[in-house]
């Protein structure tokens, strides 16, 4: 069936605000807005199926292709009864000179130029008005707005129009303390341009050495310096920020870093770790797109490996390797003897990559051994499955997150901004990661950085079944029900999520009463909190304002 032209702005508003008329004024209503980047759609429609379990009704504002990509995870939320909704905003492209259709960092090419991912965010920018078109002809407000904090844009919109407005950061708590840290301490300032000079980051949990390259903030980039202000300016004026971590990992750099910022603050996460998205195979699959495989065979591949024997492979949606580095990763696997699932997303489209698997006889070398995933892979699926024992990750939030979540031991092989961060979580703080031996992103080194030997010999200690590699395995074991109790019923992530909800519930009471200059009952009264069960929560039950 050919899929229907979608409606012109205007008139999805005015559907949708017919659909509503009939609806309680008083039922909570949060706005999400994630940044159009992989790493940060996943968990914030994570976040919408979570809040939507707990009774609020929320609605995602993300652009046609996006939508598209997440539109069977957001069904799969509707089916299971959750209040949960899409909504397309046009991706202003062409008015900044970019193609039509170009709505999601992961589109855009390694060797594309500066000027074109700046203008690439400068179009993001430029969704604030059909966003603000859009909340004013709704039949109310929303109670609460949550945005990624690479969309400062929502900022003037929410003061416009009265919103409380919180701030979902999808990096660790680890990094964005260190940068804060770093930039407070003037310590980028006196290393200037030497992106090598080393440094410590002062005033931090734990030591932590590095340098600019490693230690590199979103937007920490020549030509936009404007964009990083707004980022800093739209965190230092909203009522409050999320985290996608748990205390259980990140308990003091999370506090260090509300009491840096002043902030009220709520670690919510890990998002991937929810039953809710244990109970739904089908969203476990497509979580951020539709995989380019048949799900079911990859299962069935693992279904005939023994446990913990398996390594995963993968570099998520945007890092890439150099292609001499890629020959060296590729030959290093192919050595180390073990069986591999590797989803390489440039399969699809890199001539060079494609030869290395096919012209060069790769595949059918690991043919048995391997199983290659030409484009997105099931991701959670297969680091949930048993036979994976470990996991050659690029260390974004993400992927860091799913394998805390799943228990499954990390080779680090960081490539830019946060993934060093990560790495040093998961190998210096929680010991359960192994280094590949990268040192600094690609671009410092644009050759090899860690040869074949290597790359053995890293497979080969992570997935070791000696003393060492049972402890490290036993330690991810213990970080991962950690996880899963921060996500249940009275986990500390939970009942964070418990309380930010309550928190923007009397906010959106006292601008409506100051709006109307009546009375209002708090919004809860009516709509009510529901348990991870669908049980009712009693409004005077849930946690406690605080000051």
């Amino acid at each position: 069936m050919d899929k229907p032209e979608p409606l012109p702005l205007a008139a999805v508003i005015v559907g949708q605000c017919e659909e509503r008329e009939d609806m309680a004024a008083s039922e909570l209503h949060f706005l999400l807005v994630p940044l159009v980047a992989q790493g940060h759609i996943i968990p914030m429609v994570d976040l919408a199926r979570l809040l939507a379990a707990l009774g609020p009704r929320v609605t995602v504002v993300t652009t046609p292709v996006n939508a598209a990509r997440n539109r069977a995870t957001v069904d799969g939320a509707r089916r299971a009864g959750l209040a949960v909704e899409l909504v397309e905003l046009p991706f202003p492209a062409r008015q900044l000179g970019l193609p039509e259709g170009l709505e999601n960092l992961d589109q855009l090419l390694d060797n594309v130029s500066s000027t074109m991912y700046l203008a690439f965010f400068k179009a993001i920018w430029k969704m604030a008005e059909p966003l603000q078109e859009y909340v004013r002809a709704l039949p109310c407000r929303p109670d609460g707005l949550i945005a990624d904090s690479c969309n400062p844009w929502t900022a003037g919109v929410c003061t416009e129009l009265g919103i409380p407005r919180l701030v979902l950061h999808c990096p660790s708590a680890y990094f964005l303390l260190a940068v804060h840290n770093l930039s407070t301490h003037g310590v980028y300032d006196r290393v200037g341009d030497d992106e090598m000079e080393p440094f410590e980051v002062p005033d931090f949990p734990v030591r932590a050495v590095g340098n600019t390259a490693t230690f590199r903030g979103f937007f920490q980039h020549p030509g936009a310096e404007k964009e990083q202000r707004d980022v800093l300016d739209a965190e230092a004026t909203a009522d409050g920020l999320l985290l996608n971590t748990f205390r259980g990992v990140e308990g003091i750099f999370v506090d260090a870093y509300a009491a840096a910022l002043g902030k009220r603050t709520w670690a919510i996460g890990p998002t991937c770790a929810s039953g809710i998205l244990d109970k739904d195979a089908d969203a476990m699959a497509s979580r951020g797109n539709r995989a380019d495989v048949d799900v079911s065979h990859v299962v069935s591949w693992l279904d005939a490996r023994p446990p913990a024997s398996v390594l995963y492979i993968s570099f998520g949606s945007i890092a890439q390797l150099p292609a001499k580095q890629l020959a060296e990763l590729a030959s290093g696997i192919e050595a180390s003897g073990r069986p591999f699932v590797w989803a390489i997303k440039r399969a699809k489209t890199d001539l060079a990559v494609k030869a290395l698997l096919d012209d060069e006889g790769f595949v059918s070398r690991v043919e048995g051994r391997g199983l290659l995933v030409r484009g997105w892979a099931p991701q959670v699926t297969i680091l949930s499955h048993p036979a994976v024992g470990g996991f050659l990750t690029h260390c974004g939030w993400n992927a860091t997150l799913e394998a805390i979540s799943h228990g499954v031991p990390a080779l680090t092989w960081p490539c830019f901004a946060d993934q060093f961060c990560s790495e040093r979580l998961l190998v210096d703080v929680l010991r359960i990661g192994v280094r590949s031996g990268v040192k600094v992103p690609a671009k410092n080194v644009p050759g090899v950085q860690v040869r074949s030997g290597d790359v053995q010999e890293a497979i080969a200690q992570l997935m070791d079944g000696g003393a060492e590699g049972m402890a490290r395995r036993s330690r991810a074991k213990e970080v991962a029900a950690e996880a899963r109790a921060a996500m249940g019923e009275g986990g500390s992530s939970n009942s964070d999520l418990v309380d930010m909800i309550r928190y923007v519930s009397e906010l959106s009471r006292k601008g409506r009463h100051e709006r109307d200059g009546s009375s209002m009952t708090l919004p809860f009264a009516a709509a009510e909190l529901r348990s991870n069960d669908g049980e009712k929560i009693e409004a005077g039950a849930a946690l406690s304002l605080q000051s």
